[in-house]
Parts: C-alpha cells; structure tokens; sequence
C-alpha cells in the first residue's frame, strides 16, 4: 500500500522512473508461503501472530545477503532497472536486500531509504526496521523515529515525514460533497450516524459477528460493509440485511474512494494495522478497533498509539460496539471530544516532504 502510494506522489511531483517490487512474494515460494500463512493468521487466530512474529524476530532470515533465497531473482530486476535510490517500506528488506542491491549495483553507488509506516516503539515494533548502514531512514510519526533511534538508527539519518497514503487523502471535500455521496451513491440518511465496518488489505473481518450485535442492541443504524473482492460474503450480508429490520446495511466491494467513505463514517470499525488507522487519523475518523480474536504484535503499537492520543477505542467483544454506541448516545458529548482529538492528530505534513527528503539523497 505505501510503495504504491509513493510512486503515484512521485510520478505527480518528479519525472523519476519508478518501479514498485515485491521482493518476498516475488523472490522465492518460500517467502511467498510466509506471506500468506501471515495473512492466513491475520483472518483466522491473530492471536497466533505472536509465535510466528517472536520467531521471525529471533531467526533474522533476511538479515544477511548470503541467507537470501532467490536472490538471483533480485539481481535480475536490479540489473534490468539499475535504480539510484531503493526505498524499502517493509520491516524485512533493509538489510540482507540492501546488501544485494549495492553488491549487484557497484561500483555506482546506490542510496538505500527505510519508510515505515509504524506508529512508535516497544513490543511489536521489528528490529529489522532498523538498519544504521541505511542511508536514511523516513518514520510517520515522532514515536517511531524515536523507536528507530532506540535501535541504533544515527538521530541526523532519521526523520519524520507523516503518512504515505494516496494521493486522493489529502484532498478535503466539502460537506455538500461528501452529503451527496451519502445519499446519492450510498442511499442513506445523511444526518444519522454511518458505522464503517473495514477490512483488512487481505480481508480479515467480522462482520457477521458485528451486525449481530447491532441487531441485539435493538435501534437503528446505518453500516456500510466492506467487503473487498469477497463476493460471497457480499451476497450473504445482502441477504442478511434485507431480512433484519433496523439495520440499513449496505455491503460493498473494493473502493477507490476509501477517503470518502471515512469522511462520511461516524466511526470506522477496523483491525488496529497501521494503514487503515492511518488514514482513519489522515480523514478525521473516529477508530474502533476491532481486537476480535486478540491483537496481534504489530497492531499493538497501534493500539498504544491511539489510546494515547484519544483517538478511538479498543473493541474486545461484539457487544463492546453495541455497549459504545449506546454511551455515545447518552453522552454525545465524549463522542464530539473524541471526533475534535484524530481531527487535531493529523500530521501537519503530507508525503511532498518524504519526496523532499528522497530528493535530498539523488
């Protein structure tokens, strides 16, 4: 999600060449398996995500060029492209990945950059991130620049350069734009409250679980599903919401206009990842986050991050959604603080600075 979000802001502010490659899905089949059995984790017992986080901790498979499998794969696309700047945003390509790429790409010298898009330190922040030989590296917050500096990362190579998010979450609509997507393209009541169920960039939800806490609560509401590119889950909640009464649902596929829908969403419910939170914090919305199954080691940096700062809440249990709608209803006022709080938490800079900070090492 950021690389492809950094090369579309690098092909609006620069004439660079950009290419955008997947080193662990596209080096070796075993790589590709711990991807997925990651994502495997992530939909159905996060809470496994512990063993399988402290293991890969531990083992440092990537730490070192020679332990590298695939690598000639690697070679062949830093041959064929012949980059100037390597920017990784992924905890596991800044070290035995950086040594392949200035090995293969002497005697010229390569820059290599760090983005991470982490939201601080401690337990759940990787130590591969860190990499001090890095020529730079760009933290979203002041948290993780300061979790890098923990790690060893020299304090003059570290900056902070905000969210890298797509260009189209920066934009602010006006209120009549964003009451017409409501009622003209959602088909729902503009002045009632809108939950957003998200889920995760490999479909990790619980939607099911959610809606029929909602329909226990008994009141109206009005939730907007997504789905991604599940079209059996789609046509299930559909069938669902036609036959429950009080819950104007509406269950959509994948989106473009995520920014949008935040925009009109009383409150977004969410696995606490770092992309869908920040872009909640980026838009204004509130964050719920879903802690169903457990919370797995990177989430709980999130997690911290947002209590912290009064940006949302923890959801543990369906019912703590129900039990939340209702104090806000009897409190508005705790609503409109947390509202006021993500909308004041929004970083003051936007990614023309990660650029500025690129452009500073070519």
């Amino acid at each position: 999600m950021r690389a492809d979000a950094l090369s579309s802001w690098l092909h609006e502010l620069t004439d660079w060449q950009v290419d955008v490659h997947r080193p662990l899905e596209q080096s070796h089949g075993v790589y590709r398996f711990g991807v997925e059995l990651y994502n495997q984790l992530q939909r159905r017992a996060p809470v496994l995500r512990h063993a399988y986080f402290n293991l890969l901790e531990l083992a440092g498979l990537h730490r070192h060029e020679r332990a590298i499998l695939g690598a000639e794969k690697c070679r062949g696309v830093l041959q064929s492209f012949r980059p100037e700047l390597i920017v990784s945003t992924h905890a596991h390509l800044n070290h035995g990945f950086f040594e392949i790429a200035r090995q293969c790409l002497a005697p010229h010298r390569v820059r290599c950059v760090i983005y991470c898009g982490e939201l601080g330190g401690g337990y759940g922040f990787s130590r591969h991130w860190v990499n001090p030989r890095a020529d730079l590296f760009i933290a979203a917050v002041p948290e993780t620049r300061a979790a890098a500096i923990q790690h060893g990362m020299p304090p003059a190579r570290a900056r902070v350069g905000g969210f890298l998010l797509r260009t189209s979450f920066y934009d602010e609509p006006s209120p009549d734009r964003v009451r017409a997507f409501v009622e003209q393209e959602l088909k729902l009541d503009s002045n009632e409250p809108i939950l957003l169920l998200a889920t995760g960039a490999r479909g990790a939800n619980n939607h099911y679980r959610l809606l029929r806490s909602l329909e226990r609560r008994g009141k109206p509401a009005q939730v907007v599903a997504l789905c991604g590119g599940n079209s059996g889950v789609i046509q299930q909640l559909r069938a669902w919401g036609s036959n429950v009464s009080g819950v104007k649902l509406r269950a959509l596929a994948y989106r473009e206009d995520m920014p949008l829908l935040l925009r009109a969403a009383t409150a977004v419910v969410a696995r606490p990842g770092t992309g869908t939170s920040s872009e909640a914090i980026q838009t204004g919305c509130p964050l719920l986050m879903n802690g169903l199954g457990g919370v797995m080691p990177q989430e709980r940096i999130t997690v911290r991050y947002v209590l912290e700062h009064g940006l949302g809440r923890l959801i543990r249990r369906p019912a703590d959604l129900a039990e939340l709608l209702d104090d806000w209803e009897r409190s508005p006022a705790d609503y409109t603080t947390l509202r006021a709080s993500i909308q004041a938490a929004r970083p003051s800079i936007d990614p023309r600075t990660i650029v500025g900070h690129l452009a500073e090492q070519v």
